[in-house]
């Protein structure tokens, strides 16, 4: 599907300099990309490409100067990245939708499935679940009895949601992920031998959730583990058990959140976070990539790093100490010799 420089433009209320005619129907990044297509510079480390670039079409932001001669049409936004990320959606929804249920899908008698749905082959259904509108299951999903998934939600393939687990208007899960498997809830007894504490509670994602592939989130002990409006999980993410997550929080790959902690809304985790169990961590706060929070983080908006985390400005500095301690060392070593020899002398 093609587009003019003056749709888009018209679409995203931008400034066209250059050819308002000139098509694309791809997209690709601005170093890579080639005729026809579309990219767009946000980060200042490529604006050098801006002049090279093979694009048809690039969205730059407006305050940005031009300096030379550019081959391509360009198109003046507010912010380049999102408006990038809007036309990304647009492409989006201009693909086929699916619609229908398989005579190879299993579906309980019970079940309600509503109206405009898809149900791939082999995806099972189970006693009581409830299928709103415009949901989407891929094969091999499998979904529990008594579940909710509710308007517009996309379960892509091999997504499995356990017993009473719900999941939001517009949540997207991603393949391989599992929704509300036992937390780790085990009790030694007096020959410590660890015997299961039943997970009795479900889990709930709430609208406008987004589970990355292969992440698992536990059942609630009792009660629910809760994942608020429009967080965001990446990949082969751990969710322990009566976790909550606040809203619009966002969490990357391979990070770790033991059970029944608390963490605030719109917060950013980055990539081998791990967090213990039972605490709480307040809204706006950042964690860098690979830190580890033992603690409670009750100051709002802090952005912390390390194992165990503390204010990164703090651990900066803290590193270059840490970098030049086998120097420090060496000369500790030297001082102690040169003492050795004042003494021996006396």
């Amino acid at each position: 599907m093609e587009f003019t420089a003056k749709t888009i433009a018209d679409f995203l209320q931008g400034e066209i300099i250059g050819n308002p005619d000139v098509t694309v129907n791809n997209v690709a990044k601005i170093e890579e990309a080639q005729p026809g297509m579309l990219a767009f510079l946000a980060n200042p480390k490529y604006n050098k490409y801006l002049y090279t670039t093979n694009a048809s079409i690039v969205l730059i932001n407006k305050d940005f100067k031009v300096e030379k001669d550019v081959n391509a049409t360009l198109i003046k936004v507010a912010n380049a990245y999102e408006s990038f990320a809007r036309l990304l959606q647009l492409a989006e929804q201009a693909k086929p939708v699916k619609s229908g249920v398989s005579s190879m899908a299993f579906i309980e008698e019970s079940a309600k499935i509503g109206k405009n749905v898809y149900i791939a082959p082999f995806v099972y259904v189970g006693e009581h679940v409830i299928v709103e509108d415009d949901v989407k299951l891929y094969p091999h999903v499998f979904i529990d009895d008594s579940v909710t998934i509710k308007k517009n939600a996309k379960l892509n393939a091999g997504v499995k949601v356990y017993h009473e687990c719900v999941i939001g208007e517009n949540a997207i899960i991603h393949s391989g992920a599992v929704i509300g498997s036992d937390g780790f809830g085990f009790a030694p007894d007096e020959n410590n031998v660890y015997q299961k504490i039943p997970q009795l509670g479900n889990v709930i994602l709430e609208d406008n959730v987004e589970i990355g592939s292969n992440t698992t989130i536990d059942r609630a002990t009792m009660g629910s583990t809760i994942i608020k409006k429009g967080a965001k999980l990446d990949n082969l993410n751990q969710i322990g058990h009566n976790v909550i997550i606040g809203e619009n929080t966002v969490i990357a790959a391979q990070t770790g959140v033991a059970g029944s902690t608390k963490i605030g809304m719109n917060c950013q985790f980055g990539g081998q976070s791990g967090v213990a169990p039972h605490i709480q961590i307040a809204d706006g706060v950042r964690v860098a990539p690979q830190s580890g929070i033992p603690n409670n983080i009750k100051v709002a908006d802090s952005v912390v790093m390390g194992t165990p985390a503390f204010n990164i400005r703090e651990f900066q500095k803290s590193f270059i100490v840490y970098k030049q301690l086998p120097d420090l060392f060496k000369r500790v070593k030297e001082l102690e010799n040169e003492l050795k020899k004042l003494k021996s002398t006396d």
